[in-house]
């Protein structure tokens, strides 16, 4: 396989992450961590079945977590979709 797209849903995601860990972290560490998900997703798009199924969270959907986030995926032909990414960026506004 060794294909994937990102979907504009985890763009955005991955976009809010960064904003996060540049506000909490500062660039150098934000940087680095948001590179992090591109390898991840090379990964993933190398053996997509490396990692578990989530049907119970939406029927077909795979996942694979990274740092202290999640990656949600689909593979859906010769491709893998990447559909969105989330974590923890969101547990300060429950305080």
């Amino acid at each position: 396989m060794g294909n994937y797209k990102l979907s504009k849903e985890a763009e955005n995601d991955l976009i809010r992450i960064h904003q996060y860990g540049v506000s909490k972290h500062g660039e150098a560490l934000a940087d680095q961590y948001y590179f992090a998900f591109f390898d991840r997703f090379e990964k993933i798009a190398e053996q997509p079945y490396l990692y578990q199924a989530v049907d119970h969270i939406r029927k077909g959907y795979r996942h694979s977590v990274c740092g202290v986030d999640t990656i949600y995926y689909r593979i859906k032909e010769d491709k893998v979709e990447i559909m969105s990414v989330l974590g923890m960026q969101g547990v300060d506004s429950l305080k």
